[in-house]
């Protein structure tokens, strides 16, 4: 059975890549800062104390691994664009440079493939109105230019024997882990109270099809993935879509924020992903999506 090593496994996206891969046959070990609860996941898996530190030895932690997902990063809580703070340099040395040093590691520990959960950031403001994998990243946050940074660095490490991937993931929704609140939580609680809510767009994909995309990337024939990043995806919706279908499940009579205008916002093409067979939910998942987690208020 192969053995994948999932950085920061137990956060919101992490656990959906834990539980696919679970699912579909793999074993896995989880690193991080602590060990997850227990429940945390459907099935046992291991853990190994791992941390994003440039001075850290933890070549130890990739013993009998053969995949290793890097999906840890350290941020000020409910933040990545400005998830810097008020320590930009100790936000750089932790998620740059010390995902480099991971990457190092797993490289000279015999790890197969490698891959990174980067972000749609890398993009910033471009003036293109369709971002695919070939428009150039010009980053404008520092989480952007650290993501990008990072992509790079994994790229160079590329080798016959060492397998890399970045995925350029955009908002990511779903259910949470045990004990936890889904990204809406508060939204649909401001909602259900009455409060004025602002009008807001933006992509987002559910965690499962993120956690396809690890999949195809620890699967696919090496020639078609290695040192090559991928858009990952899917709807382009906002606060007034996602909360009517709210208010249909709940009857909730409260207004719903004004409709935005679509027409200017920068979607990213999936064409290259899909073209190895992946294929998210789409709207119809968003919708299931939504009327499970109002089931669980």
């Amino acid at each position: 059975m192969t053995r994948v090593l999932v950085s920061g496994g137990t956060g919101f996206v992490g656990r959906f890549i834990v539980e696919h891969l679970l699912a579909n046959g793999y074993k896995i070990t989880v690193g991080g800062r602590s060990q997850p609860p227990e429940g945390f996941f459907s099935r046992p898996v291991s853990y190994v104390p791992l941390r994003l530190d440039p001075d850290a030895d933890q070549v130890a932690v990739f013993d009998s691994v053969y995949h290793f997902v890097h999906a840890a990063f350290e941020h000020v809580e409910g933040k990545y664009r400005g998830g810097e703070g008020a320590d930009p340099e100790g936000f750089r040395r932790a998620n740059l440079e010390g995902s480099v040093r991971l990457f190092e590691e797993a490289r000279s520990a015999g790890v197969r493939r490698c891959v990174f959960l980067s972000s749609r950031a890398v993009y910033g403001e471009t003036a293109q109105t369709v971002l695919d994998e070939t428009t150039p990243a010009e980053p404008d946050t520092l989480y952007g230019v650290v993501k990008v940074a990072a992509e790079d660095a994994l790229r160079s490490l590329t080798a016959h024997d060492f397998v890399t991937a970045s995925l350029r993931v955009t908002g990511v929704y779903g259910p949470a882990g045990p004990g936890r609140k889904h990204k809406w939580a508060g939204l649909f609680a401001d909602y259900l109270a009455g409060r004025v809510i602002p009008s807001r767009i933006g992509t987002e994909v559910h965690g499962d099809d993120v956690a396809e995309a690890v999949r195809l990337m620890l699967e696919a024939d090496p020639a078609k993935v290695s040192g090559q990043v991928f858009n990952v995806s899917d709807v382009l919706t906002g606060n007034r879509e996602i909360l009517s279908l709210l208010q249909a499940a709940t009857g909730c009579p409260h207004p719903l924020p004004p409709e935005v205008e679509t027409n200017d916002f920068k979607v990213m093409s999936t064409d290259k992903l899909r073209a190895l067979g992946w294929l998210p939910g789409g709207s119809g998942r968003l919708e299931a999506t939504i009327r499970e987690l109002v089931g669980k208020i």
